[in-house]
């Protein structure tokens, strides 16, 4: 198989991983089986340990350098400590469908925050992204619907996106630290710090897991939801973004929430209702205008 199919295939992966975590993730919150905090802490602990047991192994080691410790103590902040965790208490709120359609705001939060940073100009096909993707979120924020696992769904979405507003200012803050760093060593700084962040907020619904009432289906998903859908999935997003091109890798988000709304509607019977089909598409339209004939070599993949 060439090495390009791989990362093509990677990349794929990455997205589908990323999908089957946030019905996973619905799964133990929805049973009162773990708390969104505490799932956090356990994929962001796992993937610490085995970024450290990598670099044991890894021939070319960079020393990280003082002056850029209050810069990942930042990115880990927006990234893990506000980012992941507002994503991951706003997708126990609300669908996972809505989650999995809100995250793609992120591509066009970034393009205004990068022309906005760098002075590009505005154009007016990506005003028209911006207007099409905010509608396709006010269509989802103030829909009615009661059906499925919801239990709040206007403060989910809410901090859903507001999650996506933390990962930008992540975005813009790490580009910095990865053309001086390898990406797997920004990585394992990054979620070395935010688990120290993340410690005091998730340890009581930690703690309160009941480890030993799990079925095997349940350890099999938490497994899922650590080593594939989180280390695994950036790996393969790094490599993708090596082998192939930042911009190709941003372009798999798309695929993100189908994949998403696939496992939810047959997984977790979660209704895929016409006001979030017509909001997808308003959604999709904004990205892809927002990010139209635009390429800063940056992909906007996570979750």
């Amino acid at each position: 198989m060439k090495p390009t199919t791989k990362a093509h295939l990677g990349l794929l992966g990455t997205n589908l991983f990323f999908a089957m975590n946030l019905s996973a993730v619905k799964y133990f919150t929805t049973r009162n089986i773990a708390g969104p905090y505490a799932i956090n802490l356990i994929r962001i602990g796992v993937c610490v340990f085995l970024f450290w047991l990598f670099f044991l192994f890894q021939q070319e080691k960079i020393r990280l350098e003082k002056k850029d410790i209050g810069k990942f103590l930042l990115c880990a902040l927006t990234a893990l400590a506000v980012n992941q965790m507002l994503f991951m208490k706003g997708l126990s709120y609300t669908y996972s469908i809505h989650a999995s359609l809100l995250l793609l705001i992120t591509p066009i939060l970034i393009t205004f925050s990068a022309a906005w940073i760098l002075k590009e100009r505005i154009t007016i096909l990506k005003l028209a992204g911006l207007f099409l993707g905010v509608a396709g979120a006010v269509i989802l924020i103030t829909s009615r619907s009661n059906a499925g696992n919801g239990r709040d769904i206007l403060w989910g979405d809410v901090l859903v996106l507001l999650s996506s507003v933390a990962y930008t200012f992540y975005f813009i803050l790490v580009k910095p630290l990865m053309h001086k760093y390898s990406s797997m060593d920004v990585m394992r700084w990054v979620f070395t710090f935010g688990l120290f962040m993340i410690i005091p907020m998730s340890w009581n619904e930690f703690t309160a897991i009941p480890w030993r009432q799990f079925s095997m289906t349940e350890y099999l998903l938490m497994f899922m939801i650590t080593v594939p859908g989180t280390f695994l999935a950036y790996i393969f997003n790094v490599y993708g973004i090596k082998m192939l091109s930042a911009s190709m890798a941003g372009t798999y988000i798309y695929s993100q929430p189908v994949f998403a709304v696939i496992i939810a509607v047959f997984f977790l019977k979660e209704p895929l209702e016409l006001y979030k089909i017509a909001a997808a598409g308003l959604i999709f339209a904004g990205v892809y205008l927002a990010n139209k004939k635009t390429s800063d070599g940056n992909s906007t993949s996570h979750k």
